[in-house]
C-alpha cells in the first residue's frame, strides 16, 4: 500500500475515534448540554411563592434565569419578580447576598400593592430576620394585604392580634375576614379556627357576634 494511502487511512481512523470519544464525553452527566429553561409565568411564580419553593426552583434551574429575573425586577418593575429577585439577594441565591438591597426591593413591590411582598416583609419584622424585630410594624405591613383578601395575610394578622399587637379597633375586621373565608384545605381551616379562638378571647361578645355575620355592619 502506498505511503500516502496509509497516512490517509490512519487519519480517517483517528478522526473517527476522536469523534466517538468526544461524543462519549459529552454524553456524560457532567458534560451534558443544559436544558433551556423558560421564564416563569405569573401563575407559576405565585404557586412557587405560596409553596415557598421559589428559591429551590431557581437553584434547580441551574441559575439560568438570573438575568431575566433581574431585568423583570429592576427594569420592568414587575412585583412578583421584584419579590423573587429580592429573596435571591437576601439569601445569596445565584448572586452575591445583599439583604439591604433585597429588603428595599421587597418594599418596592409592596408599594405596588403586592400582597406577597407585604406578607414577606411582615414576616421579617415579626421574626426579626434582617431587620430589628418589630411586631407592630409587622401589623402595619400585613393589614393592607389582609384587607385586600389575601388568606396568608389574614391568618398572620389574626395571629398577631391574638398576641396583643395592633389596635383593638381592628380586631373585629380581622376576625370577620378570616371567619368568612373559604378554605381549600381542612388543615388551614382548623388552624384558622384556633387563631380565631385566641382573638375571640380579646374581644367583647357583641363584637364577636357582629364579626361572625356574613356582612359586617359598622357600628
Amino acid at each position: 500500500m502506498p505511503r500516502i494511502a496509509k497516512i490517509e487511512r490512519f487519519s480517517t481512523v483517528l478522526l473517527a475515534s476522536t469523534v466517538l470519544l468526544l461524543a462519549a464525553i459529552l454524553s456524560m452527566p457532567s458534560f451534558a448540554a443544559t436544558k433551556a429553561v423558560d421564564i416563569y409565568s405569573q401563575e407559576q411564580l405565585i404557586d412557587l411563592i405560596r409553596t415557598k419553593q421559589y428559591l429551590t426552583r431557581v437553584k434547580g434551574d441551574d441559575c439560568q434565569l438570573v438575568q431575566d429575573i433581574e431585568a423583570r425586577a429592576e427594569v420592568l418593575k414587575q412585583p412578583l419578580y421584584q419579590y423573587l429577585w429580592a429573596e435571591m439577594l437576601n439569601y445569596g441565591i445565584c448572586v452575591k447576598a445583599n439583604p439591604p438591597r433585597g429588603i428595599s426591593m421587597l418594599k418596592d413591590a409592596a408599594e405596588q400593592g403586592s400582597a406577597e411582598a407585604l406578607v414577606r416583609i411582615a414576616e421579617y419584622y415579626n421574626d426579626g430576620k434582617f431587620v430589628i424585630q418589630d411586631k407592630e410594624r409587622a401589623v402595619q405591613y400585613v393589614l393592607p394585604a389582609a384587607a385586600n383578601g389575601d388568606l396568608p395575610a389574614r391568618m398572620m394578622l389574626v395571629n398577631l392580634f391574638g398576641q396583643g399587637y395592633g389596635s383593638p379597633r381592628d380586631y373585629e375586621y380581622a376576625y370577620h375576614w378570616l371567619y368568612n373565608e373559604v378554605f381549600s384545605s381542612d388543615k388551614t381551616k382548623h388552624k384558622a379556627l384556633k387563631l380565631l379562638k385566641v382573638l375571640e378571647g380579646k374581644m367583647p361578645a357583641s363584637a364577636v357576634a357582629r364579626a361572625k355575620q356574613e356582612h359586617l355592619k359598622t357600628r
